[in-house]
């Protein structure tokens, strides 16, 4: 087992309401980590309001929005960042993406540099994608290239110098049958206690 981490866990389906796979899937992740001696924290993207960012402005230079100041802070407490969300359109839901550009911004997660090479600050920390979607994962890997989860890995993560990302994705959610649901459920656990 790895050493204790400080593991946060970024909850990126958009439905307030929960009981989706993706509640469960960072539930047992979360379970597996505590359980093996890591601390947790969790933030619930669709528990939060802010504004999407609309200019290039705002993005540099406006304030983080108060609703999201407890989340930038556990990124910057973080070891190790959960990222668990369902594929919507072949692509993280829009109040993800939203949530990323609000809390990821310069003079936090980057500083810009000569040349247009970032100065990452937030390096040392790596990642954990879990993605749940309607088609198989193996299509998604082979004939889609996973493009949105290099676009998150090299062009989000990577470019605040969180790497590396590990990637787990759950394909034919809604087909899978209850003993599926279990195994990857279990898996998650495995995954958490291992701080991976």
């Amino acid at each position: 087992m790895s050493a204790p981490r400080r593991i946060l866990i970024l909850q990126g389906h958009p439905d307030p309401a929960g009981g989706r796979l993706c509640h469960a899937l960072a539930d047992a992740y979360a379970e597996g980590a505590a359980g093996a001696g890591h601390t947790v924290r969790r933030v619930g993207v669709a528990e939060l309001d802010f504004p999407l960012l609309r200019s290039k402005a705002d993005f540099e230079t406006g304030a983080v929005p108060e609703a999201l100041a407890e989340a930038q802070a556990a990124i910057a407490w973080a070891q190790h960042v959960v990222i668990v969300f369902p594929l919507w359109l072949g692509e993280p839901p829009a109040l993800l993406k939203g949530f990323l550009e609000q809390v990821l911004r310069p003079g936090f997660a980057f500083d810009y540099g000569k040349g247009g090479f970032p100065k990452k600050r937030l390096a040392g920390r790596s990642a954990h994608a879990i993605v749940t979607m309607g088609m198989p994962a193996l299509l998604y890997r082979w004939v889609y290239g996973s493009h949105a989860l290099w676009a998150l890995q090299r062009s989000i993560l990577g470019f605040t110098g969180i790497r590396p990302m590990r990637r787990t994705l759950f394909g034919s959610v809604a087909a899978a049958a209850p003993a599926r649901r279990q195994h990857w459920l279990a898996q998650m656990r495995e995954a958490g206690r291992r701080a991976a």
